[in-house]
Formats: structure tokens, sequence, C-alpha cells
């Protein structure tokens, strides 16, 4: 399977670029608007892979053709950034395009972060708005922190909550978010669902920024 990672060049983007080129074996794309910057991030990622005795085919692109190239496109951008990369890569997208959007809107003040909740209702119902009608979409990988996720020296222990309307475009979302180590995917429901999930984010972020010891807190259902 090839996955193509737009804004691969930031933390979500490693993280997940690391992870599945150690755990899995597909081919990653890396995109971004500067195409140089995700050929250097592309080597980058395939460098310190190798040095952990791992190998995995990573390549970097402009975003439109990582997209155009890709069966599953994660959208591992910042909420501020979302509607503009759908957009760019639109008619990159067809039915047989898994989009995958792991984007929360955030906003900082003197007390922490808190949910930055748009008039959509979520992040994930802008992309929703934008996207060509007939290409599914799926939110997943939302709670995680970005940081622990590119440290491969990192074990870890934590759910990702994947929600969609199309059980199929789900499925696969699901099924490779449980081929990376110590992940394990659950259901949540439908696209309705998003702004639960995507509001626990800055939740997790406070309480990390509070407690010591907790610089890289998941979250885990029992």
């Amino acid at each position: 399977m090839r996955i193509a990672l737009l804004g691969g060049t930031g933390d979500i983007g490693r993280g997940l670029a690391l992870r599945w080129g150690r755990d899995a074996n597909h081919d990653l794309l890396v995109g971004s608007r500067d195409p140089e910057k995700a050929r250097e991030q592309a080597e980058s990622y395939e460098a310190t892979l190798e040095d952990r005795g791992a190998s995995a085919d990573i390549d970097g692109f402009e975003n439109a053709m990582a997209a155009d190239r890709a069966d599953v496109v994660v959208l591992a951008v910042p909420a501020y950034h979302l509607v503009d990369t759908v957009e760019a890569v639109a008619d990159r997208l067809d039915s047989e395009t898994v989009l995958v959007t792991p984007a929360v809107g955030m906003k900082r003040d003197e007390d922490g972060f808190h949910y930055n909740r748009p008039g959509a209702g979520s992040v994930a119902a802008l992309a929703a708005e934008a996207k060509p009608d007939d290409v599914p979409l799926v939110g997943a990988f939302h709670n995680l922190p970005a940081g622990g996720l590119a440290d491969l020296d990192e074990e870890f222990d934590w759910d990702t909550l994947v929600f969609g309307d199309d059980p199929d475009a789900k499925a696969t979302v699901s099924d490779l978010a449980a081929e990376i180590e110590g992940l394990r995917p659950l259901d949540a429901g439908g696209l309705g669902n998003a702004a639960e999930i995507e509001s626990v984010t800055p939740l997790l972020i406070n309480v990390a920024s509070e407690n010591k010891g907790l610089h890289d807190l998941g979250v885990k259902f029992w």
C-alpha cells in the first residue's frame, strides 16, 4: 500500500513515517509544499531507520504529487492549513483514495490549551466539506503525543480512536494503525463524533504539562 503523509515533514508526519517504516511494509510518500524539503526529510527518515537496523521505501514529493500516487492520504498538517491542503490536492483524489485527518484545532491562553471548535462543528467536518464528495474520510491519530511517536526508543501502549462514515475506509485505517507496535485502534463511530475526540487532545497536553513525567501522555481505554 502507498501512504502519503501530506505535511509529512512535521511532527505527526515524522512519527507516523518512522513507525510505519519500522513496523510495517508500505511505500511511504512524504508530502510538502516544498518538494525539496520533502525529499530531504524522506532521506532523513530512511537514515534514522537504517541506524536502527530497519529499512523502508520513503520518497518525498510536493503534496499534490504525493496524493496522486497514494492509496491512503494522511493530512498531517495543522488545522489552520487543512482546508487549503485538501483543496490543493482535491483533483488528485478519487473514490479509491482514503483521506485521513488527525488535525485538531486548538488555542492557548494563560490557563493552557483549549479546543478551538470551528463553525462547521469539528476539524473533520471542515475536511469533509473541502474534499470531493466521493472520497471517504476517516479520523484517526488525534490523541497521540508527536514526540513519543517519533522517538523509536519509546515503547508505548496507546489507543487511537478511529471514526468515519465509510466502514471499508475505517477498516483500512484501523488495520494501518494496528500495524504500529503498541497502538490499538478503537472504533469511535461516525464523523458526527469528531468534536468529542478532537477535544481530548488539548486536555492531554494540559495534563502532561502540569504533571512531571507525563510529557508523552497518551490514552488507553480499559
